[in-house]
């Protein structure tokens, strides 16, 4: 039998992400339905955004770090170039996957803990004077924990909004399906995905297990009201896919 033979499980987050999700629990003998509850538009100030990656090709930042695809998409879609002096640094695999097509370099993952806690603790070089600087391009929902990390380590971080991150309404019928317990499992992407779960679906079946990606996604869900049955230790679609197999298992036994 195959890992996840007979599980349907809803992914609501679309783009490159969420097709090779569904890709590889078709893979592991599941089926996948994509459903995005959120959507990425551009940045209401892309002038400042157009500055700051105009500075970014003369030099100007020793680091550049990027903390999803998304926004790799939105540094792509501007036209961003990164001169040899500048050192990239992503969270996760699939964040550097989606630069390397970009065609930007990638210099540094963090090992084991893909959050933004593991890209501070981990930060590959010294920190001396003068201070290193950061652009740090993230969605307009993005907090300052990283920011603040970042600069507790002695980096001279300038944050940009690169991205807007908006909500869209599910697809017809969707919500009918999930009430129905039509899905064994909901993967939960992100903080703002967790808060979209809630308001779309209130009343969620027993039934129906929701996997967070990483502790904070997890926190932020269960602030939401959101029951988490599984907590993927990494973003790739792999952990996720190795996290549902589990569960799987466990309710077939």
């Amino acid at each position: 039998m195959s890992a996840l033979e007979g599980w349907r499980v809803l992914v609501p987050r679309g783009g490159r992400w969420g097709i090779d999700l569904a890709d590889r629990l078709r893979a592991a003998g599941g089926s996948a339905l994509i459903a995005p509850l959120i959507a990425f538009e551009p940045a209401e100030d892309e002038a400042a955004l157009a500055v700051a990656v105009a500075r970014l090709a003369a030099g100007d930042y020793d680091w550049l770090v990027l903390t999803s695809a998304t926004t790799v998409e939105a540094l792509e879609r501007i036209g961003a170039r990164i001169p040899a002096r500048t050192r990239v640094a992503v969270v996760g695999e699939h964040t550097a996957e989606a630069a390397r097509e970009a065609g930007f370099p990638v210099d540094f993952v963090p090992d084991g803990d893909h959050a933004a806690q593991g890209l501070v603790t981990q930060w590959p070089a010294p920190v001396a004077e003068p201070a290193p600087r950061v652009l740090l391009p993230q969605s307009q929902l993005a907090d300052e924990t990283l920011l603040e990390s970042l600069g507790d380590i002695g980096l001279d971080v300038e944050r940009i909004t690169a991205y807007r991150t908006v909500a869209v309404p599910p697809a017809e019928g969707v919500a009918a399906q999930v009430a129905a317990g039509g899905f064994d499992a909901i993967v939960l992407t992100a903080g703002s995905v967790a808060a979209r779960v809630a308001d779309e679906f209130p009343g969620l079946p027993e039934a129906t297990s929701l996997v967070a990606i990483g502790p904070r996604t997890a926190a932020e869900a269960e602030a939401a009201g959101l029951p988490i049955a599984a907590v993927a230790p990494g973003r790739s679609a792999a952990a996720i896919v190795e996290v549902l197999a589990l569960l799987a298992e466990r309710r077939r036994a």
